[in-house]
């Protein structure tokens, strides 16, 4: 099945954090479909070059504010009314845990409140962008929207996992009892160009010390897995899931797991390069496994992930080589 899209040309959108790496590409198709869209972006995580291709364009608004202190009130670009909310913001690679603990818990609360309110005084449909740190370090593999996880409520992760938790919880809240249209996407782990090469994440990690030539730094003994997504991918069900009535939540991602290891050697394959492997200590609360249940996304959505690792890997790849030369 295909749903049919719901949002183009006369609808305006919000995007929060619309100047990150995956929210930006979002904020791209949504501008390609026709919609108008304002992003509202503090720039904690976030980058101004991510969207300045879209500075000129009639249809943009770029509003630097932080909605954890709420949306501004006086901003004629929010005046208007929204068609769709989209809460996109939030630090969240494995560097900021450490460095940005407060923020995050800020975003993922005070942020979510906040633009449910504005979601419901709009009548707007409002998408809430969790993750799959939610299942924590789960006991069942793959992961069903049905599993509650296995989260470690006080560690260097939690601020992340549970403000993405709290944020789904007051999401299901507004469906449920004020009539909100809602929706949820768990979004797994997701790579391709605008990621920040300092961000932490395995990818980025990986790519930029392979074109240095340094040591390929996996952490344990690299049997750990994700299953990596292409940011092209993981736009479309994000946009299905917009599109659709469904509420969910709905996982978004791709099947195709890898160990740590076996990243980290095709990543040294593609580039090229001739850096080694190196093992360092592993890092608390690791998940072991990480790998969606797509069952709901392929039924609800009609989702399927189209870009296989090796083709999204030489795409960021090269991102990566004109940052980096």
């Amino acid at each position: 099945m295909n749903v049919t899209p719901r949002f183009g040309p006369d609808h305006r959108v919000l995007v929060s954090g619309g100047a990150g790496f995956v929210p930006s590409h979002l904020v791209d198709s949504l501008i390609g479909r026709g919609c108008t869209v304002v992003v509202v972006d503090n720039f904690v995580t976030g980058s101004k070059e991510n969207v300045a291709h879209l500075v000129d364009n009639p249809r943009f608004t770029l509003v630097e504010a932080d909605v954890a202190e709420g949306l501004p009130v006086h901003h004629p670009a929010l005046a208007e009314r929204f068609d769709a909310v989209l809460h996109m913001a939030s630090p969240a690679s494995p560097t900021d845990f450490a460095v940005l603990p407060i923020e995050i818990l800020r975003v993922g609360s005070l942020g979510t409140l906040h633009l449910l309110d504005r979601a419901l005084a709009d009548n707007a449909r409002f998408l809430m962008a969790s993750t799959s740190e939610a299942y924590g370090d789960p006991l069942v593999h793959p992961q069903p929207e049905s599993y509650w996880g296995n989260v470690n409520p006080i560690g260097i992760r939690s601020v992340y996992d549970e403000s993405k938790r709290f944020s789904e919880a007051a999401t299901m809240a507004y469906q449920r009892h004020r009539g909100l249209d809602a929706a949820i996407v768990r979004i797994f782990n997701t790579y391709g160009p605008r990621m920040r090469p300092d961000d932490g994440r395995a990818i980025p990690t990986f790519i930029s010390q392979a074109l240095r030539g340094e040591p390929l730094t996996v952490h344990g003994t690299g049997t750990q897995t994700r299953s990596i997504c292409y940011v092209d991918d993981l736009v479309r069900g994000i946009l299905a899931l917009l599109d659709s009535g469904e509420t969910g939540p709905i996982n978004c991602g791709t099947e195709h797991e890898l160990t740590m290891r076996e990243l980290a050697e095709l990543i040294v394959s593609l580039t090229g390069s001739t850096s080694e492997v190196k093992f360092v200590t592993r890092t608390a609360d690791d998940p072991e496994k990480r790998r969606p249940d797509l069952t709901l996304a392929r039924e609800l959505l009609g989702y399927a992930p189209q870009v296989a690792p090796e083709d999204g890997l030489r795409r960021t790849i090269e991102y990566f080589r004109t940052r980096l030369a």
